[in-house]
């Protein structure tokens, strides 16, 4: 499968991925006070750009702009959960402008659910995805040095650190610093350099 061109929108109307013990799924209007509880704590505030506090409104106005971002073909979110049901986290895939055959991934896990090696379970099943189903041949991730759990879910994944131009953001007070870490994958396999 060749990779989608920015004209057509490559996401299926309905997307749910199983894999590795997770089956990740859409979000749902039902889905609204769990994010609430999965992303209204210090380390998402302090690593991602969600707003803070992420309150019952901010959940509302971040679902509309993931549906939006996926009805344009830029990106899918979905829910990370064992079961199919209560969500437990959060993995993103961006299709990167100028970069056709290269997604970027991010991931948000809520804090009681961590060290349960949910993030890097749901980076392999995305992985998979975005190598067989969209033909993508790299994946990116953005991750600042100092966060440590991050750094340890690329390593985990396959990921190498690029020399990429480092990205210095203000979030909240907070100086943020984005190296990018790069992962080959092989389109119409399960995806190259996989743990």
């Amino acid at each position: 499968m060749t990779a989608p061109d920015e004209t057509e929108n490559p996401f299926p109307s309905h997307l749910r991925l199983s894999g590795l013990g997770l089956h990740l799924r859409e979000w749902t209007d039902d889905d609204l006070p769990a994010m609430v509880g999965l992303f209204d704590e210090p380390q998402v505030a302090r690593w991602t750009p969600l707003r803070s506090p992420f309150d019952a409104g901010a959940a509302r106005e971040y679902l509309a702009r993931a549906r939006a971002a996926r009805a344009a073909g830029r990106g899918v979110q979905l829910a990370v959960t064992e079961d199919g049901r209560e969500a437990l986290g959060e993995v993103l895939l961006f299709l990167r402008p100028g970069e056709a055959q290269v997604a970027e991934l991010a991931y948000a896990i809520g804090a009681r659910h961590r060290g349960r090696r949910l993030a890097a379970r749901a980076v392999e099943v995305m992985a998979r995805y975005a190598a067989t189903s969209l033909g993508m041949r790299g994946l990116a991730l953005r991750v600042d040095p100092a966060n440590e759990a991050s750094v340890a879910v690329a390593r985990a994944t396959g990921f190498h650190l690029t020399d990429a131009e480092p990205e210095t953001l203000d979030r909240r007070g907070d100086r943020v610093t984005l190296l990018t870490w790069r992962r080959d994958l092989d389109p119409g396999s399960a995806g190259a350099g996989s743990p």
